[in-house]
């Protein structure tokens, strides 16, 4: 990924926040620390990767008729569009994860890339929910934890800030939104 350089003053902003956030950071990465949860939480992380994405776009299209394979394309479209947003945002902003920056964070998980804003896996999380859930509401009983999992464990894991995490959400809530507009059923 080649890194771009973000403004003097963007760069100092994100070291406060990072300060700011450590408190956080290591209050929700203790909880894994010797726990049963470490278990559920990579599982959440890895699921997020893409693996309950994929299933979830084949599933629609296979099982759900023509109304079905319309919602895949949907997610496909806001899968895509958040991965291009979040990857050119990662190579400006270049915010280097927790783990790295502060050694009193314990990396848990498997890192995708270097830098943590914004959290990607909730970005797909939330706008794949918006999107699957308004065509399948009954998807919404599954989905809707799931995606709180996930992004949770992206802090519990010391791969992302909280702040990181709340950009991914809204980022996601925008592209799901908007590919609803956009590409209607």
């Amino acid at each position: 990924m080649a890194r771009q350089v973000a403004p003097a003053g963007l760069h100092a902003v994100l070291a406060r926040l990072d300060r700011a956030e450590l408190a956080a950071c290591r209050r929700f990465n203790s909880i894994v620390a010797g726990s049963g949860l470490r278990l559920t939480f990579r599982i959440a992380s890895r699921l997020g990767d893409g693996i309950l994405w994929y299933t979830l776009i084949a599933c629609l299209a296979l099982f759900f008729g023509d109304e079905g394979q319309a919602v895949a394309l949907q997610c496909a479209v806001a899968g895509v569009s958040g991965l291009l947003i979040y990857r050119k945002l990662k190579r400006i902003l270049v915010r280097e994860r927790p783990f790295i920056t502060h050694s009193s964070i314990v990396c848990v998980g498997r890192p995708l890339d270097r830098f943590s804003f914004p959290s990607g896996h909730t970005l797909h999380a939330v706008s794949f929910t918006l999107v699957a859930g308004s065509a399948v509401p009954a998807l919404l009983f599954l989905l809707i934890p799931l995606t709180l999992l996930i992004a949770a464990s992206r802090v519990v894991l010391g791969l992302h800030y909280p702040s990181d995490v709340l950009a991914g959400g809204v980022l996601g809530a925008t592209i799901g939104l908007t590919v609803l507009a956009w590409l209607p059923i």
